[in-house]
């Protein structure tokens, strides 16, 4: 499992640093649809990265970029990576900084490691079953588990909210996610709301600084496959709105359900 993880860091560095190489050089006036742009570009290298690392454990991958695989092919996979090499596009065209490279191991259909960096501001999440949820600031550059693991912090954090906080959706906003606030406030009194795009809301619940994450819109599996383990591992839970249960991936459809984070 530590080789996996240590892997799956690499990967996301890596690619992080090819990120913002394309982020901080490109010109982001050309059209956001094309080949050619800034995003495409940094989506598609941000894969090729993240693939050449995995390709070292013979563990099948699921990836936004290779999401026409068909359920046949992969329902019989115990265990496989999911992986998004660029979460919170709108965030990254936005220049805003709030965009992350998201990589879960999944066994038996539940995430049981996760990797979540965040290039523009040089935050690690990472977790691990059997081991916690740590978050790492200002690093760049891999130099070993050790190092690593010496400026790590243990998460959650002390919350040291004194109002009851919601992270929400910076581009996603459903009028049911509105509602579901408006019955936290008559619960709470005054609910302080926290405005967050990509995998940041599912990592601001694991380190305590928000304390519910609703989401009443839609999300793929690689959108929070890496979240949920740093939630879950963290001692947070991922509730599917439909079956009440943890969510619950490499399911036939890909789509996932509505959940709430807390």
């Amino acid at each position: 499992m530590k080789k996996n993880l240590e892997i799956a860091i690499i990967a996301s560095l890596r690619a992080g640093k090819r990120i913002m190489e394309i982020y901080e050089n490109e010109d982001f006036e050309v059209d956001f649809k094309g080949d050619d742009s800034p995003l495409t570009k940094a989506d598609l290298a941000s894969h090729q990265i993240i693939m050449q690392h995995l390709s070292a454990t013979d563990i099948p991958v699921l990836s936004e970029e290779g999401r026409d695989l068909s359920y046949e092919e992969r329902k019989n996979w115990s265990s496989l990576w999911i992986v998004d090499p660029i979460d919170g596009t709108k965030e990254f065209i936005k220049k805003n900084g709030e965009f992350t490279v998201n990589i879960a191991l999944v066994r038996d259909q539940k995430p049981v490691m996760g990797v979540i960096y965040v290039p523009a501001l040089k935050e690690l999440y990472y977790a691990a079953e059997n081991m916690g949820s740590f978050k790492v600031d200002d690093i760049v550059d891999f130099s070993g588990m050790k190092t690593l693991e010496a400026s790590a912090v243990k998460l959650p954090k002390k919350n040291l909210n004194k109002k009851f906080t919601v992270v929400a959706s910076k581009s996603h906003l459903s009028e049911e996610t509105k509602d579901y606030i408006s019955q936290l406030e008559e619960k709470h009194g005054e609910v302080v709301s926290i405005s967050k795009g990509s995998s940041l809301k599912l990592c601001m619940v694991a380190e305590g600084k928000a304390d519910e994450y609703p989401r009443f819109a839609p999300t793929m599996e690689w959108d929070t496959a890496a979240g949920q383990a740093i939630c879950t591992f963290a001692g947070k839970t991922v509730h599917d709105h439909n079956t009440g249960e943890e969510m619950l991936y490499n399911r036939e459809n890909l789509l996932n359900n509505w959940f709430l984070v807390k």
